[in-house]
Parts: structure tokens; C-alpha cells; sequence
């Protein structure tokens, strides 16, 4: 897919998110959850475009990290918004279905730049700090 359609379909998923949460009832948990959603599905057209005005590839997959943390965020306030019945599965699968393909794009995107770049470290994978001192004087971290 290429950045113009990318950036579309991060838009109307957008624009799709803001009307079905100026349908939901107004309450203390719909508005929280809201403004949640609001803000991370928002941030997902807003940093991917930044991504696509990156000055180096590092920024670029750094970018796409944020892209990738806010789509998931956003699966988060939707399934809650299930999960509490604020709204129906009628009025969010949809969404949830778009919000997860462009996760998954993202995922991919990433992975294929860190590949070219030599890139290795796994999520989820520590790098271990170098040890400090030395074993017999009894100091190392």
C-alpha cells in the first residue's frame, strides 16, 4: 500500500472513531474512555505522517513504534468500551477490524526496516547492562 492511501485510511479511521464517539452516551466512563480513545487513534494518522517526513530511517522505525503502540491502545479503549456496554459490537467491529489491519501493517513495516537496517534486537528481548566492578572485590551490580 503506499503512503497516500496509508494516510487515508489513518484518517477516516479517524474521522470514523470521532462519530461513533460523539454518539456515545455522556457519562463519567464514556467520556473518560473517549478521550482516551480519542487521542490514540488520532495520534496514529498524526505520527504516521510524521514518520513519512522522517530525516533517517532510524526516526522513521522509531515513528512507526508510536504508530504501532497507539493502534494497539486504541484496540484497548474500544474492547473497553465493549466489555463496559457503552456501545455494541455492531457499532465498533468495524473499526476494530481497521484499527487492527493497520497494526498489523505497521508491525510488518517495521519489521522489514529494521531488517535493512541490520536491526536484531527482539521486543521484548533485554540487552543485559555491563557488569561493574569485579567479582573479588565483592562489588558488581
Amino acid at each position: 500500500m503506499d503512503e497516500e492511501t496509508f494516510k487515508k485510511r489513518t484518517r477516516q479511521l479517524a474521522v470514523d472513531v470521532i462519530r461513533v464517539v460523539e454518539g456515545l452516551p455522556h457519562c463519567r466512563s464514556a467520556d473518560v474512555i473517549s478521550r482516551q480513545l480519542l487521542r490514540s487513534i488520532t495520534s496514529v494518522g498524526a505520527n504516521y505522517r510524521a514518520s513519512c517526513r522522517s530525516r533517517s530511517m532510524e526516526e522513521i522505525i522509531s515513528k512507526l513504534g508510536i504508530v504501532e503502540e497507539e493502534a494497539d491502545e486504541s484496540l484497548y479503549w474500544m474492547e473497553l468500551l465493549l466489555e463496559c456496554r457503552i456501545t455494541t459490537a455492531e457499532q465498533v467491529s468495524r473499526l476494530m477490524r481497521e484499527t487492527t489491519e493497520i497494526l498489523a501493517m505497521t508491525v510488518a513495516s517495521r519489521k522489514t526496516l529494521k531488517l535493512r537496517l541490520g536491526i536484531t534486537d527482539l521486543p521484548g528481548r533485554q540487552r543485559r547492562p555491563p557488569r561493574i566492578g569485579n567479582r573479588e572485590s565483592g562489588i558488581v551490580n
